[in-house]
C-alpha cells in the first residue's frame, strides 16, 4: 500500500469509495451517491486530497475541505477518510490519514477537524491512535434515514498546542 496526492483523474475511484460509505450508513449523513464530476469539484487547489493504492487499485482516500469561510479559520480544515468496503481493516485508513496529515501540514493548515458517528468505532480508534482528541459530542446533529444521530467532534493540532495564546 502506498499513498499519493490525488488528482482530478482519481475522481471516479474516490466517488466509488465514497459511495460505499454512503450506502453503508456508518460514516456520513449523505444519502445521495456522488458522481466523478461531483468529486472533481473537491479539487480547489487549497485543500489536500490523497489516495491509497494497492496493486494499482485505489482502495482509500482522505480529503480536506473548508471548515468555515471566515478568514480567521483559514488554517482549519475539515477532513474525511474512507476505505473501499472490501479493503477495510487492513490499514489503508491509517496510510491515508498519515498522508493527509502530512499534506495538510505542508499546505499550511494548523488544525484538522471532523465529526464521527459514535458507532463508527473503527474510525474513532484510528483517529485517537493518530493523536486526535475527542472535543465533545453533538447530540441529535442530523437525521439519517429519519433517525436522529449524534456525532463525536474530533480535532488534531498540526502545529503544536497554542492554547496559552502564544505561538
Amino acid at each position: 500500500m502506498r499513498a499519493r496526492v490525488a488528482t482530478a483523474q482519481d475522481a471516479p475511484a474516490i466517488a466509488r469509495i465514497y459511495n460505499d460509505g454512503i450506502e453503508d450508513r456508518v460514516a456520513t449523513f449523505e444519502t445521495t451517491s456522488r458522481s466523478p464530476d461531483d468529486v472533481v469539484g473537491w479539487f480547489d487547489g487549497a485543500h489536500p486530497i490523497v489516495v491509497v493504492e494497492d496493486n494499482d487499485d485505489t482502495i482509500a482516500f482522505g480529503s480536506t475541505s473548508t471548515y468555515r469561510p471566515r478568514e480567521c479559520y483559514k488554517g482549519v480544515a475539515e477532513f474525511s477518510v474512507y476505505v473501499a468496503r472490501e479493503h477495510r481493516r487492513r490499514g489503508a485508513g491509517r496510510v491515508a490519514m498519515n498522508a493527509l496529515i502530512a499534506a495538510s501540514k505542508d499546505a499550511g493548515f494548523w488544525k484538522l477537524v471532523s465529526r464521527v458517528f459514535p458507532e463508527n468505532t473503527g474510525s474513532l480508534q484510528l483517529l485517537r491512535s493518530l493523536g486526535f482528541r475527542d472535543v465533545g459530542t453533538y447530540k441529535n446533529h442530523g437525521q439519517l434515514d429519519g433517525v436522529w444521530r449524534d456525532v463525536v467532534i474530533v480535532e488534531l493540532l498540526l502545529l503544536g498546542d497554542h492554547s496559552h495564546g502564544t505561538a
